[in-house]
């Protein structure tokens, strides 16, 4: 039977059962084995839900006759370990968890959750617990955790095993929601929260506990926690787990070639949709930066999903679920309009920026969370920024640089949702991509407060133009930001999509930027300059390249010159002919918001 992919499932029994993809992580199973209280952290979408009904389905006791069929053909079915369905599972998830009322409200929602898995737990296991404990969903959960640690060690009953997804996810609400009394009241020394770590530590002491393992995405309730829980082992940033969760490029390999597999895809279209999704959705490094590269897995299945069944690529990339994102960038950045508009507009000129090392090791607490120095490793947590090397955090794909660029759209108040459609749709009847770009620079660039002049270079006129026509063109084309070749990178693409009306033709684009100061030294003007020599064949090496991979594709090259914000030009480079249009900037009003 044909395969499925199954996106955002984070039922293990449901994928078997559905005949799901499956990226097999379970060795990492026997590795966790020698770690204690192991917390580990990843953004929102890296599957850290389906690792925890993974690892549930593997210990739990009372699935002991499931596990040939769940585990048979990965790779601890065939290595499995002492441990294995050898504990009570108690599965708890923080994220149905309501932040809203007070903090006795908030403790009622918990108190109720946790206790409904408690009562789950013990109805599977009667025989076990002989109906001993009685679980009351309205008591308080650490009386209820505490009652059930006390029988178990008392009747020398199998330990048990504690699994907390989004440990931190209802504390997370109440910070986004600006409520850092009630997020400060539920970390003090006496809360509710507090004390039921205490009573997993105590447990573990005992031995009626067998390990507990954490999942959240960001570090500062744990830290906050510590007093009451400082037994856990923080492997976040530990090699040996960094590929736990997310796909590597030779699992995201695998997986496609057991699609165009199963599918029956032509395989003249791999290429292209290898470049594409390494574009949209690859490029996490969480420890190592000269390692494998990891997708977020979740958004990668979205864009499969799609593609298997309506055998085309998504008219649009990005999975709407990341545009909830755009609310840590303003919860984070926002208490100091000033602190967050030098924040976005680095990352938006640069797409890197610097940071600490030391921060990403050090625990740190909500206050410093939101330090403008703590900033970028914020943001690395919530999967925004990646490491580029030991001094600078980078957008890890085009995914998150739309993202930013639109976060900083809505900062200086550009608009980009109106007046842009006879420009689009002028390029698509024409392909004058010397047209679109000089409607780009009346339309869009003349928005922009005279104060971003003085930071402007070659990436921000790249990375806007990318951004402003993917929301446009993006039935047509996909889009290569810096892709690589033997004679370096490219700046931006255009792709033609293999099953829309544009197929085979690429335009491959080198931006060149000149400050207004630089253009006074040369001693010229907007109107009179002329292509340079090395630009034409740095360009006419890429296009080569390109020719090299897809001899059969309509390759035209273009050069485009910004100069501060005096104007900008724009050169057809193909070698035979040269053809230029310029347009001098004209006078308009440019608003200080």
């Amino acid at each position: 039977m044909k395969k499925r992919v199954l996106y955002a499932n984070a039922n293990y029994e449901e994928i078997d059962d559905k005949n799901g993809y499956f990226i097999d992580k379970t060795a990492y199973i026997e590795k966790l084995e020698r770690v204690d209280n192991p917390v580990f952290l990843r953004p929102r979408r890296f599957g850290k839900s389906l690792w925890c009904r993974i690892l549930e389905c593997y210990y739990n006791i009372n699935q002991k006759n499931d596990f040939e069929r769940l585990f048979g053909n990965t790779y601890i079915g065939q290595n499995p370990t002492p441990l294995r369905n050898s504990f009570f599972v108690l599965h708890l998830d923080f994220s149905v968890v309501s932040p809203s009322g007070d903090i006795a409200e908030i403790e009622k929602s918990f108190n109720h959750s946790c206790n409904l898995k408690m009562k789950t737990m013990l109805g599977l296991s009667k025989e076990r617990f002989e109906e001993k404990i009685v679980i009351d969903i309205k008591e308080k959960a650490v009386a209820s955790i505490q009652k059930i640690a006390d029988f178990i060690e008392e009747n020398h009953l199998p330990s048990l095993y504690i699994i907390i997804d989004e440990y931190d996810n209802f504390a997370n609400q109440l910070i986004i929601a600006n409520k850092d009394y009630l997020y400060r009241e539920l970390t003090r020394d006496d809360s509710f929260l507090k004390t039921f770590f205490k009573t997993l530590k105590e447990g573990r002491k005992t031995g009626a506990i067998a390990n507990v393992f954490v999942t959240g995405v960001l570090p500062i309730t744990i830290d906050d926690l510590a007093s009451g829980f400082n037994i856990g082992n923080f492997i976040t940033l530990d090699p040996e787990f960094e590929n736990m969760l997310g796909f590597t490029q030779s699992e995201t390999d695998w997986l496609l070639d057991e699609i165009y597999r199963d599918y029956e895809f032509d395989p003249a279209t791999r290429e292209d949709v290898n470049a594409l999704i390494r574009n949209h959705y690859n490029g996490y490094h969480f420890v190592n930066p000269d390692g494998e590269a990891v997708y977020n897995s979740t958004i990668l299945m979205y864009f499969l999903q799609y593609f298997t069944r309506h055998r085309e690529i998504p008219r649009y990339l990005t999975d709407m679920n990341l545009r909830t994102d755009l609310s840590w960038i303003r919860r984070i950045t926002g208490a100091n309009p000033a602190n967050t508009e030098e924040f976005i507009n680095e990352l938006t000129m640069h797409g890197c920026i610097r940071y600490d090392a030391m921060y990403l090791v050090t625990k740190f607490d909500m206050q410093m969370f939101f330090d403008k120095s703590f900033f970028p490793v914020s943001f690395f947590y919530l999967g925004m920024l990646t490491k580029q090397d030991d001094f600078y955090l980078k957008l890890p794909n085009l995914n998150m640089r739309e993202i930013f660029i639109e976060y900083f759209n809505e900062l200086h108040r550009i608009d980009v949702s109106t007046k842009y459609a006879e420009m689009m749709q002028g390029f698509v009847n024409t392909l004058n991509l010397s047209q679109l770009f000089s409607d780009y620079w009346k339309l869009y660039v003349s928005q922009l407060p005279e104060a971003i002049f003085a930071q402007v270079n070659e990436n921000f006129y790249r990375t806007t133009f990318f951004e402003l026509c993917s929301r446009y063109l993006s039935p047509w084309f996909t889009f290569n930001v810096e892709r690589s070749y033997p004679q370096g990178r490219s700046d931006l693409e255009f792709v033609g999509k293999y099953h829309e009306k544009f197929a085979g033709i690429r335009m491959v684009i080198e931006f060149k930027y000149f400050s207004n100061a630089d253009l006074r030294k040369m001693k010229t003007t907007v109107k009179k300059f002329s292509i340079r020599k090395e630009d034409t064949l740095q360009i006419a090496g890429y296009a080569q390249g390109l020719r090299t991979e897809y001899p059969e594709a309509k390759i035209s090259q273009y050069v485009i010159y910004c100069f501060g914000n005096q104007g900008f030009k724009v050169f057809n480079s193909n070698l035979e002919e040269k053809k230029d249009i310029s347009h001098e900037r004209q006078k308009v009003h440019h608003s200080d918001s």
